[in-house]
């Protein structure tokens, strides 16, 4: 099953590798593939001294934990994505978190599932008729339902 992973997820990951959402990253490969677009790494860029001080983990420390979350990861370049997905991402993701469009385009694109934390976007994208959907919660509970099989 393919999942796209929106970047507070990453952020909980890096925050602390020993939560429910780390094991889901590390623990999964048999159930998900996870994907992510060149966008998350942006905005985790963006917010590296952020990152560091609510971590106190160092640079080196840090870029660790990055370089081994990543590597669970699959990058598609979102210039593949077409046009058309791309406007009707911007359609749902319009008065919700407009930022988010690049999560949902790639969601879209690969006919996959969307995994956030945030719970204002989840709330909104569901309003907005966007079922392709999980949080944290329901991943656990998705992947408890395929290990029974």
């Amino acid at each position: 099953m393919k999942i796209v992973v929106d970047t507070n997820i990453i952020f909980s990951a890096l925050l602390n590798s020993n939560s429910a959402i780390g094991d889901l990253i590390f623990n999964s490969e048999k159930y998900f593939e996870f994907y992510s677009c060149s966008y998350m790494r942006y905005e985790i860029q963006k917010h590296w001294e952020r990152l560091k001080k609510i971590s106190k983990l160092s640079d080196e420390q840090l870029q660790v934990s990055y370089t081994q979350v990543l590597s669970k990861l699959k990058f598609i370049n979102e210039e593949l994505i077409p046009v058309e997905t791309w406007l009707a991402s911007e359609k749902i993701t319009k008065g919700v978190d407009i930022d988010d469009t690049d999560f949902v385009a790639l969601t879209k694109f690969l006919k996959a599932t969307l995994w956030t934390g945030d719970k204002v976007l989840y709330k909104g994208l569901k309003k907005n008729d966007f079922k392709k959907l999980v949080n944290t919660s329901e991943l656990l509970e998705l992947r408890t339902i395929k290990s029974q099989k």
